[in-house]
């Protein structure tokens, strides 16, 4: 992986449920201003992942730094200012349901910023046009536009406080390849735009591949191989092999 400050690091992490073993001692680090995306098998544990990044769960063992801060020692005061500079896009884009399209994108400003409601709506509105959804739409309900839709609206809502870090769980999954796409153009130019750190969790490879710097694959609990498209490509590691030809 390329020299420089890591935004995210994890060293050495373990996590369980039960007698489920899903991380078995985890090393990752992602450069500032790139983007990571993490492959593997369904139940690989990359899901766990991005919830132990932002503290939703803590791990059994090890240690995982974001800008610099020890997340897994953090009281729930220090873990909620560093999530302010974090946005989460959700597998399931996970709108509030009885909330409208601006509504939910503004939830985040009226909890944490100051301002009029005014102010927040306008805000809303800026970052609704950001990722292309028409005005049209900022009034609708969750349940009346399409899970295309949905992720741009979960997408203007991880941006709503400028954060630092992104996180993406599946952010194409259940999308045709055309909405798809569309979500992939969009990460692409808000890292070219404001060189945010950005974590994606997914199947699709060829998303990972145009969307990222560098590529992570995680089997067996264990982060098996780290680097480029290239570098995957090039490995003699069996399992590898075959995610790759089973993946393209």
């Amino acid at each position: 992986m390329a020299n420089g400050e890591a935004a995210v690091e994890l060293r050495g992490v373990h996590k369980s449920f039960g007698a489920q073993n899903v991380l078995n001692g985890v090393d990752l680090a992602v450069p500032a201003g790139e983007t990571l995306s993490v492959l593997g098998r369904s139940g690989t544990g990359k899901s766990v992942l991005l919830r132990l990044i932002v503290g939703l769960q803590k791990p059994d063992a090890g240690s995982i730094c974001v800008r610099g801060q020890d997340v897994t020692g953090s009281s729930g005061e220090e873990l909620n200012d560093l999530r302010k500079k974090i946005g989460f896009l959700f597998q399931q884009a996970a709108l509030y349901d009885s909330l409208t399209v601006e509504q939910n994108v503004a939830f985040p400003l009226r909890r944490h910023r100051p301002g009029s409601k005014n102010e927040h709506r306008e805000r809303a509105h800026q970052l609704l046009d950001r990722v292309g959804m028409k005005k049209e739409h900022w009034g609708k309900m969750p349940s009346q536009i399409s899970g295309g839709m949905q992720k741009r609206v979960g997408l203007a809502r991880a941006l709503a406080l400028d954060p630092e870090i992104l996180l993406f769980d599946e952010p194409t999954s259940g999308l045709d390849p055309i909405s798809a796409g569309e979500i992939d153009d969009l990460i692409v130019r808000l890292q070219q735009e404001h060189r945010t750190t950005s974590i994606v969790v997914t199947h699709d490879l060829h998303g990972a591949r145009a969307i990222s710097d560098h590529l992570a694959l995680l089997h067996q609990g264990n982060v098996l191989i780290t680097g480029t498209f290239e570098d995957l490509k090039n490995s003699h590691d069996e399992f590898v092999a075959h995610f790759l030809q089973q993946a393209l």
